[in-house]
């Protein structure tokens, strides 16, 4: 099966190079976990590869989300004026179209007043995803897998994890992913400790066991061989 690398230094080797192209992934995680950082590493590395990334928020505007990331200088400003990063803003569900009309490659989409359904955002993922050859997606949302899936992209999916992992339950966009990688923030000894688990991934033989990461200066970086305790 045809690999994708991530782009997180030291995951793609728990993954045996990277992941299965093509498939939605879906990263779990609580709050300050690094979903969102992971999900732009990702269309970063993308990018510098030659891959168009699409980065899709319900919850966040695209600026912050840029704001929060600007410590890993990444570029993602000039990333997008390449065309190589297509942020869409579909907060709240608004109906999304280009900032501007004056360039081919868009690279931002902006809400207008009217309302957006989730047809109309799936219908304009895959003008987008068809316009601008996407192969890679990131998505704040669990609603859309199958559409994503027969994009031929291979996305990211990220999801709140509610609960504490003692605690967690299986919730259905876990059973409807192709694959699951868990951000774990733990408390031992009375330090948190960052780990992540590729809890599954169809397809392909995967590191199961618990690995410690931690934020870099060019972001998420894992420790494929380090055990957490």
């Amino acid at each position: 099966m045809d690999r994708v690398p991530t782009g997180v230094k030291g995951l793609d080797e728990l993954l045996g190079g990277g992941f299965p192209e093509g498939r939605c992934i879906l990263v779990v995680g609580s709050p300050g976990s690094g979903k969102t950082t992971f999900a732009m590493q990702y269309l970063y590395y993308g990018a510098l590869r030659g891959e168009t990334g699409l980065y899709i928020t319900l919850d966040e505007r695209p600026e912050h989300v840029k704001q929060n990331l600007s410590s890993f200088n990444w570029g993602l400003d000039d990333l997008e004026k390449k065309g190589k990063l297509l942020v869409m803003d579909a907060s709240g569900l608004r109906r999304v179209r280009p900032r501007s009309t004056e360039t081919p490659h868009a690279s931002a989409l902006s809400p207008s007043p009217e309302g957006l359904g989730f047809h109309d955002l799936l219908r304009t993922i895959t003008k987008v995803v068809d316009g601008e050859d996407v192969r890679r997606i990131a998505k704040a949302i669990i609603s859309f897998f199958d559409a994503l899936s027969d994009s031929g992209s291979t996305s990211i999916i990220t999801s709140e994890l509610k609960t504490s992992i003692m605690d967690r339950r299986l919730h259905l966009e876990e059973l409807l992913s192709h694959g699951v990688v868990l951000l774990h923030s733990l408390m031992h000894e009375g330090n948190l400790v960052r780990a992540v688990q590729v809890e599954k991934m169809r397809g392909i033989s995967h590191d199961t066991q618990i690995r410690p990461y931690q934020f870099g200066s060019t972001g998420i970086e894992v420790f494929p061989r380090d055990k957490v305790f």
